[in-house]
């Protein structure tokens, strides 16, 4: 029998990228898809980018389950298609799963280096009744308790030779004392297309509005296209998926 046969014959229930694994869900590939560009745009700005919305992230997490549970299924076939197809569903799988790691490891590095920031963002969101975060509940756990380390750590290293006033991470008397991630630091971006929720110019460009050194200025972005511009100028389009970091 020949690859080709075997790829072809290849059990589609056995495949990440078949068909819906429940009725309803968005499929494999679209999925990855999603993931592959959450995963470039997290790795391409310094912020912390909102949580992957529509439970894309729990619904990959379920694949990689199945995926593994078939795995362990079909180790010990000695049938050499099924062994051939094991190894295809594995390197499938490990694929899937440096994408999951890296992307999650990414996030956690901005929260170890910001994570009173991101805190104080997720307690103003909640006061104006914000209903979906920037960080998962598992994020806000793991920053809060990194936090109350870091607290702790200071409180015993230095601090507490502090009067009482001068104690606090987050004092606003002499200005903003928690610093953020880097608003200006510069980006590639690629034109998605338009969505008649920004200016848009000729043939559905995004017009995207820089501030300069000497003046101000806009460029037209096309589908397709790719720019550099100041993070601050194009977030709200990345984040609106009208643009995606490259």
């Amino acid at each position: 029998m020949e690859i080709s046969d075997i790829l072809s014959d290849l059990d589609r229930q056995h495949d990440p990228l078949s068909g819906d694994f429940d009725s309803g869900l968005p499929s494999g590939e679209a999925d990855l898809q999603s993931l592959t560009r959450a995963w470039v745009n997290e790795r391409g700005t310094l912020e912390l980018l909102p949580w992957p919305k529509n439970n894309l992230i729990e619904r990959i997490t379920t694949r990689i389950k199945h995926q593994i549970e078939t795995i362990e299924r079909m180790t010990g076939d000695e049938d050499p298609k099924t062994n051939f197809s094991l190894i295809i569903i594995q390197t499938e799988v490990e694929r899937w799963k440096f994408l999951m790691r890296s992307f999650l490891r990414a996030r956690i590095a901005k929260i170890d280096k910001h994570a009173l920031y991101y805190l104080q963002e997720v307690e103003q969101g909640e006061r104006e009744g914000v209903g979906e975060g920037r960080m998962s509940d598992i994020e806000k756990a793991y920053a809060t308790r990194h936090q109350e380390l870091l607290a702790a750590h200071f409180g015993d290293s230095f601090l507490a030779g502090f009067p009482q006033h001068l104690r606090g991470l987050d004092d606003r008397i002499q200005g903003e004392m928690v610093g953020g991630p880097d608003g200006e630091a510069g980006v590639f971006v690629r034109g998605l297309g338009g969505n008649g929720s920004v200016d848009e110019g000729q043939e559905g460009g995004l017009i995207v509005k820089g501030r300069g050194r000497d003046e101000d200025g806009e460029v037209e972005v096309r589908r397709g296209e790719v720019a550099v511009a100041r993070w601050g100028d194009v977030k709200e389009m990345v984040e609106g998926g009208m643009l995606e970091l490259v």
